[in-house]
């Protein structure tokens, strides 16, 4: 079944005990997870709803990861620490503790052979680590800001990391080489006044083909520490490395992107929060979202189901809502 965002609708809420962070799919479409401001990875059974809660980190968890399989779950605390889980056990434990950075761990993204995983955060580090033990294969220097979020490519050569800057990094995976850097310096803003940096790629997504990254997250920050900025995704051409759209959205004062998803049909899909929560939906040649979903709680974390049917987004009002992109049964 083909998708349709205009025919978007939220399917299910799923309730949690706490303010939720980050989400993600099982890629066998078992499970959903995200994660709580009370230190909790929580897993709900998509097909009843069933849930458990997963504790082991120190800290709020800002990223997760799960193995193509769905065997393996893996998270990154604000903690400095990686955790392994079994993602399918009835009672999920901790299997593997790494500490892997210096602070906060903001994303970590799987490599698409699934045999690494790369991870960034608050120390301006990017690493890889072998998925199969946990052990670390190399470190990536040159981000001058914290690392906001890291992705491969599809060809799985190369890693790239965006940073509070706006600048977008791109090394060699098997040699940590430093091949160039994408500029996105709009989602980043240095407010004289309040001294603050503010903004940062909070989003890094490939287009279907390869030939486009896209980066998310803020611009026309006036006001960092009164949250008055506007939503910006940013499309590159891989090869040149330049500009080529910039996404927009109307009447979203206060708002940011949270996080992007590529679609396989080829449009974009964005999580706005702030004030309040959408969803909104790119086309490759166009400025504005050719549709937006308005759902009922300000947007933090998003994830495209393997189906590429359900989009899960995570919420201050401690729900996890899972939108169809198709008409109702």
């Amino acid at each position: 079944m083909a998708a349709d965002p205009k025919a978007a609708y939220v399917a299910q809420e799923l309730a949690a005990e706490a303010p939720l962070m980050a989400c993600r799919f099982d890629p066998t479409g078992k499970f959903v997870f995200a994660t709580g401001e009370d230190r909790t990875i929580y897993r709900w059974a998509l097909a009843d709803g069933k849930r458990t809660a997963l504790t082991g980190h120190d800290s709020w968890i800002g990223d997760l990861a799960v193995t193509a399989d769905g065997a393996t779950l893996i998270s990154a605390g604000w903690d400095d620490t990686l955790i392994w889980w079994p993602a399918a056990a009835e009672a999920p434990q901790p299997a593997n503790k790494v500490k892997a950075h210096e602070g906060w761990i903001r994303s970590v993204a799987l490599s698409p052979d699934g045999t690494l995983l790369a991870s960034g955060g608050n120390d301006r580090a990017l690493r890889l680590w072998n998925v199969a033990d946990g052990a670390k294969v190399r470190e990536m220097a040159g981000a001058e800001r914290d690392i906001y979020t890291v992705a491969f490519h599809p060809n799985g050569q190369w890693v790239l990391a965006g940073d509070l800057d706006g600048k977008i990094r791109q090394w060699e995976v098997a040699t940590g080489t430093l091949v160039r850097t994408f500029d996105a310096g709009e989602l980043h803003t240095y407010e004289k006044g309040q001294q603050v940096h503010y903004g940062g790629v909070r989003g890094l997504v490939f287009s279907p083909d390869a030939k486009q990254l896209m980066a998310g997250g803020l611009y026309k920050a006036t006001n960092p520490l009164g949250n008055v900025q506007e939503p910006l995704a940013l499309r590159f051409d891989w090869e040149s490395a330049k500009v080529v759209r910039k996404h927009l959205t109307d009447a979203t004062p206060n708002e940011r992107i949270w996080g992007l998803q590529s679609h396989p049909q080829g449009f974009v899909i964005g999580a706005i929060g702030g004030n309040k929560g959408q969803l909104v939906f790119w086309n490759e040649g166009e400025e504005k979202p050719f549709h937006v979903f308005a759902l009922p709680n300000s947007a933090r974390g998003l994830s495209l189901a393997a189906d590429g049917l359900q989009v899960a987004t995570t919420h201050a009002d401690k729900k996890l809502r899972i939108t169809k992109l198709a008409p109702k049964a």
